[in-house]
């Protein structure tokens, strides 16, 4: 498809929207305190859903939940239902490791492996068996540079380490690192906060130019940050949904009066 037409796919998901991924009752326990309730919600594909709320109110807990980097807290439980495509990611049949090439995640504090930028692009796709030849890993290298919207940069730097960029490159390299095994979905933890403004708006830019070709969720304390990025948002507090929508009607007219609060700073 080219690149016009799946931008007017894009658009026309906002009228005909495809569920890309969807939580049914999803319910998470650390031990016998229960973190998430009964939460529903829908990801829509090609689109910039936000997760916003106070600090501990869930929203990382679910983003976690949806390519199952809970399984990694033995004392962790996760109930209901998540799809992907309308297939439960919490079947027994499904092969986790695959899943999180189709969901793959972008954290908090860009965290680059201690090798070449090279070796940080190549190391998913290799594990993955998803290259053989030199020629396949290079054209993964240059195409997924290209789309984290740094290949000029490090161009001829690609066999030093990626942990000597800047930070914010560095966060961009760990989003081409996640583009390169072709993932279907992104999940973006707080993926500006250790950033500064210059590199904030690139990492913004870059988002919304991603979601063309990607489903993407990302938890931020910013709300100007979602209002910038995001096509909806879901407000989170005290582990369960409050609301859902379209970030535009969020941001001036929400439903709930503790979604108001918490957008204009009242909240507390």
């Amino acid at each position: 498809m080219s690149e016009a037409a799946t931008e007017d796919a894009v658009n026309a998901s906002v009228d005909n929207p495809v569920i890309k991924m969807r939580g049914n009752d999803v319910s998470v326990f650390y031990g016998e305190k229960q973190a998430l309730f009964d939460v529903n919600l829908d990801i829509r594909q090609n689109s910039v859903t936000a997760l916003i709320g106070p600090s501990g109110c869930g929203k990382s807990t679910f983003l976690r939940c949806l390519n199952r980097m809970n399984d990694t807290i033995d004392i962790c439980r996760v109930t209901g239902d998540i799809t992907l495509d309308s297939e439960n990611i919490y079947a027994p049949m499904i092969d986790v490791v695959e899943l999180r090439a189709r969901v793959g995640m972008v954290f908090q504090k860009p965290n680059p492996f201690p090798k070449s930028i090279y070796e940080n692009i190549v190391y998913g796709p290799r594990i993955h068996g998803q290259v053989s030849t030199r020629a396949e890993m290079d054209e993964i290298v240059e195409r997924s540079l290209i789309k984290a919207g740094l290949f000029e940069e490090v161009k001829d730097r690609l066999h030093e380490a990626g942990t000597g960029l800047s930070g914010g490159q560095q966060q961009r390299l760990c989003i081409a690192r996640a583009i390169a095994v072709s993932p279907e979905v992104i999940l973006m933890d707080e993926p500006c906060s250790a950033l500064d403004p210059i590199a904030t708006a690139k990492v913004e830019e870059l988002i919304d130019e991603l979601r063309v070709n990607y489903t993407i969720v990302i938890v931020t304390h910013s709300m100007q940050q979602a209002a910038r990025v995001s096509q909806r948002t879901a407000m989170f507090h005290l582990g369960k949904l409050i609301e859902e929508g379209p970030t535009d009607k969020m941001f001036t007219k929400p439903d709930e009066k503790l979604t108001q609060d918490y957008i204009t700073g009242r909240f507390g």
